[in-house]
């Protein structure tokens, strides 16, 4: 009993001392994080360095930001906090039209370069980094490798939402994995749908968590990059299932912006990925938009 023990401390300590390297990596709230180093940088002539952890971050995203023709950008941090869902604090009021438009100048996942020897820099000396929609993804990922490592067969990883399922319950069948009601009133207990996962990860977007309301209006966390503005399409909640959570979670946001039609599409190119877009309808009703390969329980 003492070894188990001593063996799971052990384990615990890799995990915990994993999670704190990535949030020392892609932080936007720790001032010297990797990502807020390369965001104080103010000239296109600057190489940077980053890690492992943050190059690969980089990689993922940039090819997100081709697949989804922007609708995934990770350059959306001028506007984050300009409609105060990022590190500068609530604002709970709508920004000046100017406003948007002067932070939609220094918006652009194309203005970031990674170069063959692993460093990276700024076309646009202005344009800053946000990967909250992509870091957490890869945090479960990371952690869910280390329990590999460690001969693990049968877990869950979950980090805010976002899922790792490796194996089979003890029952020997799939995990059941639920998606909460998108719903501003929904505990977050509340089952909306049930997903059966086994070496696949999921991660859930939705409008009904992060949010502020003027009157009858609610402006929720998820920018449109193209607008600036949080977007309007209905959409209320996007599930992804993929191979891995860091390509899920990126994708579930990017879903939330293209809406049904375009998400599904892409969806359906992409190997191994499957998607759920859940929109509300004129009724207040909850339509479901499944791509081919979604499967529920």
């Amino acid at each position: 009993m003492v070894g188990l023990l001593t063996s799971t401390d052990a384990l615990q300590e890799k995990i915990d001392a994993r999670l704190k390297a990535i949030n020392r990596s892609m932080s936007t709230f720790d001032p010297d994080s990797e990502l807020s180093r390369f965001n104080a940088i103010t000239t296109s002539t600057e190489r940077f360095s980053p890690s492992a952890d943050f190059r690969h971050v980089l990689k993922v995203s940039a090819e997100l930001y081709r697949l989804t023709d922007g609708a995934w950008d990770g350059t959306l941090d001028p506007l984050i906090n300009l409609w105060g869902f990022g590190r500068k604090g609530i604002v709970h009021t709508v920004p000046a039209d100017e406003k948007i438009r002067q932070a939609l100048t220094h918006v652009g996942f194309d203005q970031i370069r990674l170069d063959d020897a692993g460093r990276m820099h700024k076309l646009d000396p202005a344009v800053t980094l946000d990967l909250a929609s992509i870091a957490k993804g890869y945090g479960v990922d990371a952690i869910a490798r280390l329990l590999g490592d460690a001969d693990i067969a049968d877990f869950i990883v979950e980090i805010g939402g976002e899922v790792y399922a490796r194996g089979h319950r003890k029952d020997g069948k799939a995990w059941r994995i639920g998606i909460n009601r998108p719903d501003k009133e929904a505990s977050f207990t509340e089952v909306y749908k049930v997903v059966p996962l086994t070496n696949q990860a999921m991660a859930t977007s939705g409008d009904y968590r992060i949010f502020f309301q003027i009157g009858e209006h609610a402006y929720a966390h998820i920018l449109d990059p193209r607008t600036g503005r949080p977007v309007t399409n209905g959409v209320v909640s996007a599930s992804v299932v993929a191979a891995n959570c860091t390509v899920a979670d990126g994708l579930a946001t990017a879903l939330m912006v293209m809406g049904p039609e375009k998400g599904i599409a892409l969806v359906d190119r992409l190997p191994d990925v499957a998607c759920l877009i859940v929109t509300r309808e004129a009724d207040g009703s909850l339509k479901d938009h499944p791509s081919a390969g979604f499967v529920l329980h």
